[in-house]
């Protein structure tokens, strides 16, 4: 038949096409046309896919509304899951002039039959092919009316990410399908921080028995991740499960994430067989989710009475059925704008004489294009929702369902979209509100995990591989009570070490560890290089006294500190004696002349706002001097004896004599602290002090301390002197600049607070000006970095941590005795605010006072005549302006009567010598009257 039925072919093809060029028209309207479907009919998605398109044909033709009398008619071939079938078979499409082809379902054949639909412009609607490498820039005829295996893949990131796992193990078929669904998966875990630590893939085509998988899952069983990732075909698949089953790898601690091809089976073909089922307890997996809708639901019921329920619909039958109905809504658009079916060969093909494979037949859809423009612009709601394409030629609103295998069937436990990410609320509920991705806002229901438990897995274990954890441990040779080797073994003691296996301990897991010595054991070795080996890969872990700083959390992960740390300055101190100027030392130079400049000016101020009411302020100019002296020192004891009568000099006087008290208060104390309290002096007072100097500074070699003071702080590395244990460091502090030393010495504060300890001519100065602590480090992502923090917090707060403490570092031997380091004196900067206040006060006052003095005289002033000279009028005006000031507030008044008088009896005097004046008299007896 198959002989025959190539002959016919070949003859078909030399009838059409005996001349090159050659182009058929069919009417912009036919009565039917022709469709191409291609998949496996005998697969899980094949044998729902053909019911559904046929269904979906059915239909179309059905409904006029749609074609307007133009029938579609499909021609379905059956790829058989090979990439070479599924090219033979696309190109018998050629022989019908189907104007689209549905298919294919397997992301092999898409990548092939892909080049074929480009080079004839024919659109290739696929309702299954998944691969996220199948994309319009290489493909532009490829149409994916499913989601791609992106989406799918971020979903799974999100369920990874929710439980706080960072690391998966992969399993996948090893063709385009599985390897680039993977590609995808481990991009969209990096975006989380998370990452496949191990993956695996399996031949297809069947190329693999239960022993190979077997092996496979020992593998996988050898590593450390318990989050496995299942990315295959349902034979594969089950098989895994199985073998798995049979291996335990199916119990408590393990998780097993499943890709959509599990329920695509549980869909089409349950219930499964119970022994079937027994191997996927627990087990979670993804399904591509279509909305529940009317529609939906009496297809449903359609099918059921089609297949009788012999066989179950599943996602990708409902896309299949839909890319029917795109296909026929973007052909009606393409009739309505004038699209005409035809074909035309393609010149580039070489002519048949002498093959007998007519490549010349071969013909390429003239409106292809057009027609792929309209199934690109087509916006309806199928059966799976709305059907409408993005920029990237992919489904608007994708989304998962996440399901729990359980029993005899599976449990929904939420959704996954692209728009809110993980909910137990369907995702079409979701589009009408904002996009909310907050961590609170990402739910799903409980799950029931394989070994029947509530409890989520950590997704973690030890490697069973017989590896043990190679921790790098620093071999010191200064300050080794924190960390220090037995001397002729491999075992370390010391601080560090007890609170790492004190921690180990409160581990609900067994961890197997040696400790890797690192140094030279002749000077303390560079930390920044052993962390730098975990890295590499050469260490594990590391522990001892590490500095958790910024450049190191970039690469590493740290536990949380198990001691306080930060860098602070040491250097030698001096005993200060009291000595007979003891007292000016509560204040600064600068605090004790403002404080003398602002009793002056409180005097002036008040005297010039009591200078004209109280007699108290008034008198000969050394009588008030003297009183402004005496009232202002009188203040600061609260004994002024001058009572204030004006408003505006009680206000002032109020404010100041707050002002007194807070510095009198704070004098006293800092008096009494220098008298009674043993004081120390240095030279340096703190980090600041040292990058102004340019003296030596002392750091313990291996600490991060020269890297902070030369590229932070700013010192120069020539200034830097690098000094190995205690005893070097009494020794440069003693010497001192001068004498080829140091002037301080910077180090993290456990190694001063044990230095301290022993030496007791030497105190920190200044503050710490660093905040950091000590943690243990381990690799990126690591899991165990988490679970060692959480024992850490247990040991501080059971106590065992300040027991281990004070085991290896309380050995004081410096007398008890409060010694401090000289307190900073009282500055000026400690009373601005006061002063501040004070000093507004007194200007608000002044200026109010004045305003008063000024209006009084404007309305004093008497009227002048004309004068020639405007200086002379100035002058006048400043002379009644000081005299109105300096005279007592009655007087003015009387003077200002007395002014009005002689104004009055001027001009009486003019009038009489006209004789036009007879109330003269009466005026001067009046002046007389009201004269002193």
């Amino acid at each position: 038949m198959s002989a025959i039925r190539f002959v016919s072919c070949l003859f078909l093809f030399c009838v059409l096409f005996s001349t090159s060029g050659y182009s058929r028209n069919v009417s912009s309207r036919p009565a039917v046309v022709n469709v191409g479907a291609i998949f496996t009919f005998e697969s899980t998605i094949g044998r729902v896919a053909k019911i559904s398109i046929q269904e979906a044909v059915k239909d179309v033709n059905a409904n006029p509304s749609i074609l307007h009398g133009t029938k579609l008619k499909i021609y379905m071939r059956n790829s058989n899951c090979s990439g070479f079938l599924g090219l033979a078979e696309a190109l018998k499409f050629t022989e019908n002039d189907v104007i689209a082809i549905i298919g294919p379902q397997s992301s092999v054949v898409a990548h092939i039959i892909s080049h074929v639909a480009n080079e004839l412009q024919v659109p290739l609607l696929s309702f299954a092919a998944t691969d996220p490498t199948l994309n319009s820039l290489q493909f532009p005829f490829f149409v994916r009316t499913t989601q791609s295996d992106s989406y799918q893949m971020a979903a799974i990131s999100e369920v990874v990410d929710h439980y706080g796992w960072k690391q998966v193990t992969a399993i996948f078929i090893d063709n385009d399908y599985g390897r680039n669904g993977v590609s995808a998966l481990g991009d969209r875990l990096s975006e989380r921080r998370c990452r496949i630590s191990y993956k695996v893939g399996i031949p297809p085509n069947s190329g693999v028995n239960r022993s190979d998988i077997m092996d496979i899952l020992v593998k996988v069983a050898l590593m450390e991740s318990r989050v496995v990732i299942v990315h295959v075909d349902p034979d594969i698949g089950f098989e895994i499960f199985s073998v798995a089953n049979h291996l335990e790898m199916m119990g408590n601690g393990w998780v097993w994430i499943a890709t959509d091809w599990l329920l695509s089976v549980l869909d089409s073909a349950s219930p499964l067989p119970s022994d079937t089922m027994d191997t996927m307890q627990g087990v979670l997996v993804l399904r591509q989710h279509t909305p529940d809708s009317d529609r939906k639901r009496a297809f449903s019921s359609r099918w059921h009475k089609l297949t009788g329920g012999s066989l179950g619909l599943h996602s990708y039958g409902l896309y299949a059925y839909d890319s029917v109905w795109l296909i026929a809504h973007a052909l009606d658009a393409f009739f309505n704008q004038g699209g005409i079916i035809s074909f035309s060969n393609d010149s580039r093909l070489p002519s048949g004489e002498g093959s007998s494979l007519h490549l010349e037949a071969l013909s390429i859809f003239d409106d292809g294009k057009l027609l792929l423009n309209n199934i690109l612009q087509s916006d309806l709601v199928g059966l799976t929702g709305r059907i409408k394409f993005g920029l990237d030629r992919s489904l608007i609103l994708p989304a998962y369902d996440v399901v729990n295998v359980i029993g005899t069937g599976f449990r929904l436990i939420g959704y996954w979209s692209n728009y809110s990410g993980l909910s137990i609320m369907p995702p079409e509920t979701l589009y009408t509100k904002p996009p909310n991705r907050s961590s609170a806002n990402q739910k799903l229901y409980n799950v029931i995990w394989p070994g029947d438990t509530l409890i989520t897995p950590r997704g973690w274990a030890f490697a069973n591989n017989g590896r043990q954890l190679r921790i790098g441990v620093p071999i010191r040779v200064s300050f080794r009570e924190f960390v220090s080797q037995v001397q002729g073994t491999d075992m370390f003691k010391g601080f560090c070490i007890d609170v790492f296996t004190a921690a180990v301990s409160l581990l609900p897991y067994p961890v197997q560890y040696q400790f890797i010595p690192f140094g030279g054991g002749k000077e303390n070795p560079s930390y920044t290089e052993l962390v730098n080996k975990i890295t590499t890969g050469f260490f594990d872990a590391a522990v001892g006294d590490i500095a958790i700083v910024t450049n190191r959390t970039k690469t590493l992960d740290f536990t949380q500190p198990y001691v306080a740390s930060g860098l602070v300055v040491v250097a030698p101190f001096r005993k200060l004696n009291s000595g007979a100027w003891a007292f000016l030392r509560p204040f600064s130079a600068r605090m004790w002349i403002v404080t003398a400049c602002f009793f002056l000016v409180i005097g002036l101020v008040v005297w010039i706002l009591e200078h004209r009411i109280n007699d108290e302020f008034r008198g000969p100019p050394k009588r008030q001097v003297i009183t402004i002296l005496w009232f202002s020192l009188s203040t600061l004891f609260f004994a002024h004896r001058e009572n204030t009568m004006s408003t505006l000099a009680r206000f002032v006087l109020l404010i100041w004599l707050f002002v007194v008290l807070i510095i009198n208060s704070s004098y006293t104390a800092s008096l009494t602290s220098i008298f009674t309290v043993q004081q120390l002096s240095s030279p340096i007072k703190g980090i600041e002090s040292l990058k102004e100097s340019d003296e030596p500074v002392g750091f313990q070699v291996g600490s991060f301390a020269e890297y902070y003071l030369s590229e932070e702080v700013g010192i120069s590395k020539s200034r830097l002197v690098p000094l190995g244990s205690p005893e070097a460091y009494a020794k440069a502090l003693q010497l001192g600049p001068e004498k080829g030393g140091v002037a301080a010495i910077v180090d993290e504060l456990p190694y001063v607070e044990l230095f301290l300890s022993r030496q007791c001519t030497f105190r920190i100065v200044g503050q710490e000006f660093t905040k950091s602590g000590w943690g243990f480090a381990f690799p990126r992502d690591s899991p165990l970095a988490l679970d060692m923090s959480t024992a850490i917090l247990a040991l501080s707060e059971n106590g065992d941590l300040q027991r281990i403490h004070d085991k290896w570092l309380t050995q004081s031997t410096c007398s008890s005795e409060t010694s401090e380091i000289e307190s900073n004196r009282l500055h000026l900067k400690s009373f601005g605010g006061l002063f501040l206040i004070c000093g507004l006060a007194c200007f608000i006052s002044l200026l109010v006072h004045f305003f008063l003095i000024t209006r009084q005289l404007h309305r004093s002033a008497p009227v002048e005549s004309p004068s020639p000279g405007q200086g002379t009028s100035r002058s006048g005006r400043l002379h009644r302006l000081l005299s109105l000031m300096d005279e007592k507030a009655g007087q003015s008044k009387n003077a200002g009567k007395r002014r009005k008088l002689e104004r009055s009896l001027s001009e009486n005097d003019r009038d009489c010598e006209f004789g036009r004046n007879p109330m003269r008299k009466e005026t001067e007896r009046m002046a007389r009257a009201t004269s002193p």
